[in-house]
């Protein structure tokens, strides 16, 4: 028997919609593409993300000592970025959830929801790795995968991004991963949640690892996170450039916006941010610009720059 891509298989299965609707079903269940509504006006199209914010952001999976400063929860973040930085878009690290629990991240949507603040993306750190030669490791991390797709469907987000650890003694592999992240597209097709890979990690997330992947599973639902600095901190400005183009190319909605990245022994490496930008116009990109600072210094300053400077290429 032959074989077809999701893809294919996504496009054929359309034609259902009707049969779904008279069964009392989703539409979205059998959606070929991701239907999203992208704003167009600049200041719309920016997030903050809650990563940068961590030592001011109460982490309830950790045992934290005595705060320097007063730290919020979660649940306060969207009203800080509407009120600190007049935005609503908020990125809000799977760090800072108490619990994928149906009831709490309830809970956080509406919180969100009465400070005006809209989730359009959840950066989802899984424990296990979807490359792990270990099946039963692989079936875990498609579980927590699908655990942030349904976070991510009651926040009403529109994507998460899932996070492509390492394994010790196993390198990265193509079609492990593809097979592991296109279940977890499936899934996030039956909901209108997109997911997400983002060039990270040097070795487990290099940005030609991630297009390889993306290009293996052929998904709809499965696409790159482009993130501004991360393919930086090997120093390789070529390399940098040219990854970041590649993951252009394969970004749906959401990219990371940063002026630099802070290395291991303590150096930075700076990007052109203007560069980087006119980049992603190049490949047609439309979807969110989230604020992620991420170096040394002071998170509401830094974001506040990125902001500037994002409006500045975006005008």
């Amino acid at each position: 028997m032959s074989k077809i891509s999701r893809r294919d298989f996504l496009k054929k299965s359309s034609s259902l919609t009707v049969t779904a609707a008279a069964m009392g079903m989703s539409e979205t269940a059998f959606s070929e593409e991701p239907h999203i509504q992208f704003p167009t006006e600049p200041r719309a199209r920016l997030a903050v993300a809650s990563y940068p914010f961590r030592d001011f952001i109460t982490n309830p999976r950790r045992r934290q000592s005595e705060p320097k400063q007063p730290m919020m929860e979660i649940k306060d973040f969207g009203a800080m970025v509407v009120k600190k930085f007049n935005l609503k878009n908020i990125e809000p690290w799977s760090g800072h959830f108490a619990s994928t629990d149906t009831a709490y991240v309830s809970g956080l949507r509406e919180a969100f929801d009465q400070a005006g603040a809209h989730v359009i993306n959840i950066p989802g750190d899984i424990h296990d790795s979807v490359y792990d030669p270990d099946a039963a490791h692989r079936m875990a991390a498609v579980k927590e995968g699908k655990a942030w797709v349904d976070a991510a469907a009651t926040l009403g987000s529109p994507s998460v991004r899932i996070h492509v650890g390492r394994v010790r003694g196993a390198e990265p592999n193509v079609e492990r991963a593809a097979e592991s992240l296109g279940q977890i597209a499936d899934y996030g097709a039956g909901k209108n949640v997109v997911i997400n890979l983002e060039n990270d990690d040097l070795v487990s997330e290099d940005a030609f690892f991630i297009v390889k992947v993306i290009e293996k599973a052929n998904h709809p639902y499965l696409h790159a996170l482009p993130d501004f600095a991360n393919s930086m901190t090997g120093g390789d400005a070529d390399f940098n450039y040219r990854a970041i183009s590649a993951m252009f190319k394969n970004a749906y909605c959401i990219s990371h916006v940063k002026e630099g990245e802070d290395a291991e022994g303590g150096k930075f490496f700076p990007v052109d941010v203007g560069k980087t930008f006119a980049i992603a116009k190049a490949a047609g990109y439309r979807g969110f610009f989230s604020m992620e600072m991420d170096r040394k210094g002071d998170p509401f300053e830094g974001t506040q720059m990125l902001i500037d400077l994002s409006l500045k290429y975006l005008g």
